[in-house]
């Protein structure tokens, strides 16, 4: 057993024991040295050692440890108001005893603030909720921040695809654990951090919006009070929405000029494509695959492929639309220049109701608005995940930078906002 998992079922038994026996109860004296071994065997490999527990996950620095997958007390500890969980030095074993009394406390509601917990907790350890909506009014009850960029994830991303592309399987866990990874540095600061790549070089066009699409997916599921286990599916399945195009020649992908009817056909194909790959795989990815195949429907019953019959899409995939067209309307691409973000939600306000679902058009327009300052825009995917600088801000529209609208043969046929 890992040194981790070790010391967070040792931590659990503890707590469990320490609601049965009184102080200095010999049962109680056993469960906490039981504990305090693991972490201080943890501290003197490194004495600085964090915790995430995502509801059924739970990561060990930014490694997810496999071995606690679906662990209770990792759901049961974010429900208690506890998501972090960091040591910034070795602690006593004395310092244990108060943040397990503490922990206690806060799972029973029996006195998780009052003045006397608040006075146990030692500044070596740091604990709370890490991206949920509002921060706890408590400094001592924040977290440290962790220094974190994307640049493991976005490897990780292309792997992915250029298995795909070499006609291998669908690597899923590979795609589980890069969400894993977004999911922590998304939370990894005293707010939630949205962070999105810049594109830097047309080629790498799709590994950048299957990124950027599985961040905003996450953050739109998380902002509609959608469950932990959902969020994380749902990113899964906006990280793999394009799957279908890895196989599809990058000249087509990549064409400045007006497409043939032979291309279109090749595009119009890769959500069957996707889905059919993300199916054929040996774990249960339905979510994933339905969004492969519905994420270019529109609301109304437009898009493509087109169906038989009129019917509502999957929640994720009307979440995962609305993102994608956002991510890809803000990218430069050959065939046209990015958009500003102002003027895609004003696009995504106008097609409310015909392109896409009205209330998750609004609820996407509210989340950019309510959260702006919480969005990180990378240069490069090496630069680290820090908040921005909480201070208004306006975004450059040079005269010499006017945005294009796509016209309808080119790879992304969508109509500009009325009146462009």
């Amino acid at each position: 057993m890992s040194d981790p998992v070790r010391f967070l079922t040792a931590m659990a038994q503890a707590i469990a024991t320490m609601s049965l026996y009184s102080d200095l109860h010999p049962s109680r004296e056993r469960a906490l040295d039981a504990a305090y071994g693991p972490l201080a065997e943890l501290q003197s490999a490194n004495p600085r050692q964090s915790f995430t527990f995502l509801g059924d996950e739970v990561v060990h620095g930014t490694q997810p440890v496999h071995a606690l997958r679906g662990w209770e007390w990792s759901a049961r500890l974010v429900a208690a108001g506890v998501q972090r969980l960091e040591f910034d030095e070795e602690v006593s074993r004395e310092e244990l005893e108060g943040l397990l009394d503490e922990l206690l406390a806060r799972m029973t509601l029996s006195a998780a603030d009052s003045p006397e917990l608040r006075q146990m907790r030692r500044t070596r350890i740091r604990l709370g909720m890490v991206g949920v909506r509002g921060d706890t009014e408590d400094p001592a009850a924040t977290v440290a921040t962790l220094d974190y960029s994307l640049a493991e994830e976005i490897q990780a991303i292309r792997w992915l695809h250029s298995d795909v592309e070499a006609r291998r399987p669908v690597p899923v866990a590979e795609a589980e654990a890069v969400v894993r990874s977004l999911s922590v540095a998304m939370h990894g600061d005293q707010q939630m951090i949205l962070p999105l790549l810049r594109l830097r070089d047309h080629d790498e066009y799709t590994t950048t919006h299957s990124m950027n699409v599985a961040v905003l997916t996450m953050a739109l599921s998380e902002f509609l009070g959608y469950p932990q286990t959902d969020v994380r599916a749902f990113g899964v399945a906006g990280l793999l929405h394009d799957i279908g195009k890895v196989r599809i020649p990058r000249d087509i992908l990549n064409k400045p000029g007006k497409l043939t009817a032979e291309e279109r056909a090749i595009i119009n194909q890769h959500p069957v494509d996707g889905a059919r790959l993300l199916l054929d795989t040996e774990r249960n990815l339905d979510t994933a695959a339905i969004v492969a195949y519905e994420h270019h429907l529109m609301h109304d019953g437009g898009g493509y492929p087109a169906l038989h019959y009129c019917r509502a899409c999957h929640s994720a995939s009307r979440l995962a639309h609305v993102c994608d067209v956002y991510d890809a309307l803000r990218t430069h691409r050959p065939y046209r220049a990015a958009w500003t973000s102002a003027r895609v939600l004003q696009y995504i306000r106008e097609r409310a109701g015909t392109e896409f679902d009205p209330e998750v058009a609004q609820a996407f327009v509210n989340m950019m608005t309510v959260w702006d300052q919480r969005f990180a825009v990378l240069e490069d995917e090496r630069q680290p995940v820090r908040a921005p600088v909480q201070a208004a801000q306006t975004e450059p529209q040079p005269a010499d930078a006017a945005c294009v609208a796509p016209s309808p043969g080119t790879n992304e046929p969508v109509p500009p906002p009325a009146g462009v």
